[in-house]
């Protein structure tokens, strides 16, 4: 995530091709005698603690939402997944109101037991390993609705975007909403005719029924739950094929001819800027890319996977940036919202990298240059490991993650720091990182005891000493 000034998204008001293994469940759910669960109503994530939710493993959603473009949502989406312990009960992460859940295993009941969380209970307890179907049927404004403070939904007349970092499917479909339970998504949008509609992955088809048309998206890979999106509205829509690689790029059609122009002309850059990016840090990890632009302009981009948004003002290195997330955040997701310096200061990084590549400063001069012009005080005080959620996306997080890497490259030489790249991409392609596990990698990789370096950069709150042991 970028926002378009090349500053970052504010405070949030709070306070592979597979997933990984749930953390326990809470035993305050046990009942007496007896060894099922109810679910816990969180991941794990300390940041975020009802963020995702235990003993499950979600496989797959199957989205159906029928948009209104007087801000009503209505539609039902079906989940496959599998339990991971033996339930009584379990949640999933919702905002709208419910009107009716479904489980392939037998009857069951729901309730929500807060603004967030939608508890399901099976008539029968699920055995752990236990494949379940669960449809839920919902409708409501997704408008009137927040968590933690966000209030997501963007949407003007004629135009609506499902677009935000890092809650935004609670908004339009229930989910184990956390990047640690990636999926596979299957995405239908019904609209008016006069709509279009863009989503992940490829249009697989558009059915017209009456005064009404469902687009269908999907193949878009395994995704972590905030990746997912769709735009609603009128669009000039560019596709083809280059670099062996297949593109959709959209702009909306509300955007006065000049601007929507410039934007697809920019975004045109796609195909190009993901082949130098593949060749920096390894194969690309999807089949398709592309880009939107909205009218909404929500002051930030974001990298969707296989599709980023971005503001009006496009740049080619908030491209490369987003371009960039399809490795560092979309492929290799974080673990937990504390390790998110290793998506924005990976992205950031290789905003730095194109500018040498491309006749600019080089890294290790923008990181001197940097380092120089920024003395001991606030931006130091951060610790980027682990900046809180109220920081989470603040400057240091991209700034000084970038620097962290571009000082590693210093520290362990180019060839090995390449290396390090294309070995990191492929390690945890379509799942998770860590920053112990990105050091664990480098010292492996350079065969250099790394610790105190990591510790200066990312894990004390301090500005590093300027040693050639800190890449300075």
């Amino acid at each position: 995530m970028l926002t378009r000034l090349a500053t970052v998204l504010v405070a949030l008001g709070l306070v592979a091709g597979g997933s990984a293994v749930r953390q326990s469940t809470s035993n305050d759910a046990v009942a007496a005698g007896s060894s099922t669960l109810a679910g816990a109503m969180g991941i794990g994530d300390p940041y975020f603690p009802e963020d995702g939710n235990g003993g499950i493993d979600v496989r797959s959603y199957a989205i159906h939402d029928r948009y209104r473009f007087s801000g009503w949502l209505s539609g039902w989406t079906r989940l496959t997944l599998r339990t991971t312990e033996r339930l009584g009960s379990f949640d999933l992460d919702f905002l709208l109101p419910v009107s009716a859940v479904h489980l392939s295993t037998g009857p069951a009941t729901f309730s929500g037991t807060d603004h967030h969380e939608l508890r399901i209970q099976p008539r029968r307890p699920l055995a752990t390993g236990t494949t379940v179907r669960v449809t839920v049927q919902y409708a409501g404004h997704p408008s009137r609705h927040s968590y933690l403070g966000e209030s997501n939904w963007s949407a003007a007349e004629g135009e609506v975007e499902a677009v935000n970092e890092p809650h935004m499917a609670p908004w339009w479909f229930p989910a184990n909403d956390h990047p640690l339970d990636k999926a596979r998504m299957d995405v239908h949008i019904t609209v008016p005719s006069s709509k279009q509609v863009v989503s992940n992955g490829r249009l697989i088809d558009v059915r017209r029924h009456g005064r009404r048309a469902t687009y269908h998206w999907g193949g878009g890979g395994p995704m972590a739950t905030y990746l997912a999106f769709f735009v609603a509205g009128r669009f000039a829509i560019h596709q083809g094929t280059a670099h062996h690689l297949p593109y959709c790029l959209a702009v909306s059609r509300l955007l006065r001819p000049g601007l929507r122009h410039a934007a697809m002309r920019d975004l045109q850059q796609t195909p190009e800027i993901v082949a130098w990016l593949r060749h920096q840090v390894g194969p690309y990890p999807f089949s398709r890319t592309g880009g939107v632009v909205t009218s909404l302009d929500p002051g930030f981009s974001l990298e969707n996977q296989t599709r980023p948004v971005y503001p009006v003002a496009v740049s080619r290195l908030l491209m490369v940036h987003e371009l960039a997330h399809q490795w560092f955040g979309d492929s290799v997701s974080v673990h937990h919202w504390a390790d998110v310096w290793l998506n924005e200061g990976f992205a950031t990084y290789m905003e730095h990298r194109w500018t040498e590549g491309h006749g600019g400063p080089t890294t290790s001069r923008w990181l001197h240059e940097a380092y120089n012009a920024t003395p001991a005080g606030s931006f130091w005080d951060l610790v980027v490991a682990d900046p809180g959620p109220r920081d989470l996306f603040d400057w240091p997080v991209y700034q000084r993650g970038a620097m962290t890497l571009a000082a590693l490259r210093n520290r362990i030489g180019n060839h090995t720091f390449g290396h390090l790249l294309r070995s990191w991409t492929a390690l945890h392609r379509h799942g998770h990182g860590t920053t112990d596990a990105l050091e664990a990698l480098a010292e492996k990789q350079s065969g250099q005891d790394l610790t105190a370096f990591f510790d200066a950069w990312v894990r004390q709150p301090s500005r590093p000493a300027e040693t050639a042991a800190n890449g300075l």
